[in-house]
């Protein structure tokens, strides 16, 4: 199985947290962490000697043909169309079912092959109505959270923002496998510092690096069971409200930003959407939601729609749990 990195925070159960410790690592989990971190090294290891614009394409297809197909990738790609787009063409959702997994393999390699990356990247034009509002609350050294989720490549924004003067701070979630995550936190921390882990010290830190008028971005796009019931493709997608209650406490503006991925596979486009104005977290996360699916639905290959973004099945659980059975929305 090849891990996606994660660079921004997961906003889940931030704020929350009452365990981070790893638990005591088994004789028969230590050997499978070994084997896969092994397999994961070995082909990371081969791409990387490929010439960069023969390697990123060459991932994505490993990625697409290969690793999905055996990890169950291309089915959930099927069921999370299914679930919010059912009228979707059949042909379109055999061609997002290949171009998905291929995104994200074009996404890790991309971020394994650290300068080469932030060299492609460092000079992209940042574009779109945020950037004012960016460039203004730097001048007036107040705090900014920026805000994307698991699209086109989205630590392509970080290494740009961070190269052309406007650094951020990234809190992430260490992987299950140690062994993987020693070498994924650094080719993390090469692409732009600061990184913070999402241990209690971590989060602490995270948050006072906002406090004190720095920017810092989150990735929001990931269930959260206790989260407030917002839609995402006009299904209800519970979300964390972390990153907008510590936007209103800080005083800190709060905008969209996306890398798209270009169509040559390899460039991208910087785009800082508008600001969403100050108000009610739950009405903020809302607003947050909106615009991450309206960049969707304008590439909809470029969304990671492998990962279990609404959990039906898991909502209908507590629902009937709360108040008898009653189909989640």
């Amino acid at each position: 199985m090849i891990v996606l990195p994660r660079p921004y925070v997961c906003d889940r159960h931030i704020g929350k947290v009452t365990s981070l410790s790893r638990p005591p690592t088994s004789p028969s989990s230590s050997f499978h962490n070994t084997v896969q971190n092994a397999v994961i090294r070995g082909i990371l290891a081969l791409a990387l000697i490929v010439p960069y614009r023969m390697r990123v394409p060459a991932m994505g297809w490993i990625v697409s043909r290969i690793v999905a197909p055996i990890a169950g990738w291309d089915k959930r790609v099927r069921a999370n169309l299914a679930h919010v787009l059912p009228d979707l063409p059949e042909s379109e959702v055999r061609r997002l079912m290949r171009a998905v997994p291929d995104n994200a393999g074009r996404t890790l390699i991309e971020i394994y092959s650290g300068q080469q990356f932030k060299n492609r990247v460092a000079q992209t034009p940042l574009t779109g109505p945020g950037l004012t509002a960016l460039k203004a609350a730097q001048a007036e050294n107040r705090p900014v959270v920026l805000v994307t989720g698991h699209f086109g490549n989205y630590d392509a924004p970080r290494a740009a923002l961070a190269a052309q003067g406007f650094p951020l701070g990234a809190l992430y979630r260490e992987m299950k496998n140690p062994k993987f995550n020693a070498h994924y936190v650094r080719a993390m921390s090469n692409i732009a510092e600061p990184v913070f882990p999402a241990t209690r010290k971590g989060l602490a830190g995270f948050v006072g690096h906002l406090k004190a008028g720095n920017t810092i971005g989150i990735l929001i796009d990931v269930y959260t069971s206790k989260g407030a019931r917002v839609k995402f493709f006009d299904k209800i997608a519970p979300t964390a409200t972390s990153a907008a209650e510590w936007a209103m406490k800080y005083g800190a503006v709060i905008i969209p930003v996306y890398g798209i991925r270009r169509p040559d596979g390899i460039g991208f486009d910087i785009l800082l959407d508008k600001p969403v104005p100050p108000g009610d977290p739950v009405e903020i996360t809302q607003a947050l939601n909106d615009s991450l699916e309206r960049i969707v639905r304008q590439h909809m290959d470029q969304w990671f729609w492998i990962h279990r973004r609404w959990k039906p099945e898991d909502q209908r659980r507590r629902a009937a749990a709360r108040t008898g059975p009653n189909p989640a929305s």
